[in-house]
C-alpha cells in the first residue's frame, strides 16, 4: 500500500465556484504512482467548500452561485455572528451545506472522474485569502 499526503495553498479567488481539478493533478503528481486507490481532498476553512460537478459549461458554476445565494442570503435579520462582515455567516452555512471534502477514485495513476466532472472550490467570501487543501492519496 502506498500513502502520500501533501498540503497545498490555492491562490485567492473571487467569490464563486471555480474548477481546480487541473491544479490538484499538477500539484500532486504522486497520484500517478497509484494504480488503484483514492484521493481525499480536505479544505481547511469554514467559509469555503469543495464539490464535484459539471466541468464543461461555465454557466453551471454561475447558476450554482446564484442559487446558493438565494438559499442562504446575506443580512438575514436573525444572524448573530456578524462581526466579520455580511458575507461571513452565510459563508459558514454554505460551506456546511456543500461540504469540506471530496473523495475521488484513482485508476491507473489518474483521477477517475466522469467525463463531465470536475472538482470545484466553492469560495463563499467576497474577499478571501488563498485556501489550504490537504491532499491524501492511498492505494496500490
Amino acid at each position: 500500500m502506498k500513502l502520500f499526503q501533501k498540503q497545498i495553498r490555492l491562490s485567492p479567488r473571487k467569490r464563486g465556484f471555480h474548477l481546480i481539478t487541473e491544479e490538484l493533478v499538477q500539484d500532486f503528481p504522486e497520484v500517478g504512482q497509484i494504480q488503484s486507490g483514492l484521493l481525499h481532498v480536505l479544505i481547511q476553512h469554514t467559509s469555503a467548500s469543495l464539490t464535484i460537478n459539471e466541468n464543461a459549461d461555465p454557466s453551471v458554476r454561475q447558476d450554482f452561485e446564484s442559487h446558493i445565494n438565494k438559499m442562504v442570503p446575506e443580512n438575514a435579520p436573525y444572524y448573530v455572528h456578524t462581526l466579520e462582515g455580511s458575507d461571513d455567516m452565510p459563508a459558514h452555512i454554505k460551506a456546511s451545506l456543500m461540504g469540506a471534502s471530496v473523495q475521488i477514485p484513482i485508476t491507473d495513476g489518474r483521477l477517475n472522474l466522469g467525463i463531465w466532472q470536475g472538482v470545484y472550490l466553492c469560495e463563499h467570501r467576497n474577499r478571501a485569502a488563498g485556501r489550504n487543501l490537504v491532499l491524501t492519496a492511498w492505494g496500490i
